[in-house]
């Protein structure tokens, strides 16, 4: 062994042990006399000494010649520190040290490796390795591994059991683009990488295995965001012989467990709120709830005047901002600006400030008087010192905008709290969505959704209406799992595919297998995935997943760090019986 301790682990009650440690060199402080070199490893920081009486020249001088990031391995004997250092555990004690080993010397890292490092995003992904060594990375990681042993944990306690499955299969369409692998002994046939086990989870009910888990990678060729990884790992689960009723109430129990024993939360109440809702007071489908702003809807109260802008829009809507009253014009216009943005998309803003002495003074005041403005401030539940923002147009344009307003509002006024945690079930979807420019309607989540009972029949007569039997759960305005029950008859199935335009043989060539499957007794079913990624960061107080993975993806999808995707040699492409077309 090279270590008989950890560099974390020495406290004052170890003073006059005889240790030994092996790690990085953080940081070396020479005074002349004496030699200071604090040593690194994952569990901490300790202090070693060699100073001109009690240590060998030749070992002092050793000592003085190491740079930052040299692997060595000490023998030395604990000691109590002179100058403590209360800010460390080990900051009582430290080594003085006996033999020094030079395991491996390093170049001078291209960042400091400190929790405030002068490295920028790009360059620390380039030599992610070493930006895995500070704490913060390195804490994440291990706060993500902390995450998925609670999960295992408790999904085995519930009788699941851990199923792999293949990351080579059929392509399939499942909403984004798959990544494609060329089979060499097939040739001009083709693997894809799994969207998700979707369906091999469901042959798996088919299969008698009632509940099942897995902790998987997925992948989905799509336009990145800080938020997106084409590879990401899901918490997959699947249950047969269960209603919507049932899974909600198991992942509820997942998720409370895990905020208590992650984060020592107790969360009661998971409110359920349906698609239509969430869209109506939040404008979108999954809202952060931890703070109010509900939309209100102005069409009734603000049309039918000489304001054209208002009367020639489908909606017209509006939040109160808490306190914003006070904001000045310079601060309203930024926001007027913010709203503008190619990002958002809004054409303009009318404001409402409800003053301390209950009347109102409005951009719009030339068209609205203090009656119609108290009507605005009514449907919107706006106070005295609220700001009312107002947006118009196109329904879900509209509702849209506003909501991207309303989160940006909330975390400029500190009400996005990463302490607070407030969880959702949106309920309720529409089964299926009409592409405006095409007419075609696609499956909302994907096309095994069950319709919510009952509605089987409005397929046929108004398949728009029909609500799908599925599921999300919000987390603080994030998705971070989504499932349904699943169609568990061959011909409901049938009945599904025609509506989403396949053709019989489009449906027996893409999903054949599964529906001969469902002939051999195919039991009710459904289940949930749950993003790993993003759920690790929502714990960890933070919005995007980038650095709760060891290894990501850059926004193009590339990783710097070992220069992938690449290039492939012609003698790869010709056993693939490939040719390049640039």
């Amino acid at each position: 062994m090279y270590r008989s301790t950890t560099c974390g682990a020495l406290r004052a009650s170890h003073i006059g042990s005889e240790v030994e440690l092996s790690g990085w060199v953080h940081k070396v402080r020479d005074k002349g006399f004496v030699v200071w070199v604090d040593l690194r490893d994952r569990y901490g920081i300790t202090q070693l000494v060699f100073d001109a009486e009690r240590t060998a020249h030749e070992l002092l001088e050793k000592a003085r010649e190491l740079g930052r990031e040299t692997v060595i391995q000490t023998k030395g004997q604990v000691i109590e520190r002179t100058s403590k250092n209360p800010n460390i555990p080990t900051g009582g004690i430290e080594v003085l040290v006996s033999e020094l080993t030079i395991l491996n010397k390093s170049l001078l890292p291209p960042f400091t490796i400190e929790d405030e490092t002068d490295g920028g995003e790009d360059i620390r992904m380039k030599y992610r390795y070493l930006d895995i060594r500070r704490n913060p990375v390195k804490n994440n990681l291990i706060f993500r591994s902390k995450v998925t042993m609670e999960v295992r944990k408790y999904l085995s306690d519930q009788g699941f059991i851990d199923v792999e499955t293949p990351y080579l299969i059929k392509s399939t369409p499942e909403g984004a683009r798959d990544f494609v692998v060329p089979s060499r002994m097939n040739e001009g046939q083709f693997y894809a990488l799994p969207q998700s086990p979707q369906t091999f989870k469901q042959l798996l009910m088919v299969g008698g295995m009632d509940k099942y888990f897995q902790i998987v990678k997925c992948f989905r060729d799509e336009d990145l965001r800080a938020d997106r990884q084409p590879e990401f790992t899901q918490i997959d689960c699947e249950m047969a012989f269960v209603e919507q009723e049932d899974i909600l109430n198991t992942f509820e129990g997942l998720t409370k467990h895990l905020l208590k024993e992650i984060k020592g939360v107790e969360v009661e109440k998971f409110p359920r709120m349906t698609f239509d809702d969430a869209m109506r007071l939040y404008g979108n489908d999954k809202p952060d709830i931890r703070f109010g702003m509900q939309f209100g809807e102005l069409n009734a109260v603000a049309q039918h005047k000489d304001f054209n802008v208002f009367n020639t829009a489908e909606l017209v809507v509006g939040i109160a901002v808490p306190g914003a009253a006070a904001y000045t014009r310079k601060e309203i216009d930024a926001l007027v600006d913010w709203v503008k943005r190619p990002q958002v998309g809004a054409k303009g803003m009318v404001y409402v400030k409800c003053n301390e002495d209950g009347s109102y003074k409005s951009s719009a005041d030339k068209f609205y008087d203090q009656e119609d403005l108290a009507k605005w401030a009514n449907v919107t539940g706006a106070k005295a010192g609220d700001l009312i923002c107002v947006l118009s147009g196109k329904t879900n344009e509209t509702r849209t905008q506003l909501s991207a307003l309303r989160m940006e509002l909330a975390t400029r006024l500190g009400l996005r709290k990463p302490d607070e945690f407030a969880p959702l079930w949106v309920v309720d979807f529409p089964l299926l969505e009409l592409d405006e420019e095409t007419g075609d309607y696609h499956a909302m989540h994907h096309p095994f959704t069950s319709p919510k009972p009952g509605q089987l029949e409005l397929l046929e007569t108004d398949p728009g209406a029909v609500k799908a039997n599925a599921y999300d759960l919000v987390l603080n305005g994030n998705e971070i799992g989504g499932g349904s029950i699943r169609i568990h008859d061959k011909q409901v199935q049938a009945t599904m595919f025609k509506h989403l335009g396949f053709t019989p043989e489009e449906a027996k060539a893409q999903f054949g297998f599964l529906m001969d499957a469902f002939q051999y007794g195919a039991p009710p079913h459904g289940g949930i995935a749950f993003g790993l990624d993003r759920l690790v960061a929502i714990l960890g107080g933070q919005e995007t997943i980038r650095d709760f993975i060891a290894f990501p993806k850059n926004n193009s999808g590339r990783d710097v760090m070992i220069d992938a995707p690449a290039p492939v040699d012609d003698e790869q492409l010709k056993e693939l019986h490939l040719k390049l077309d640039l």
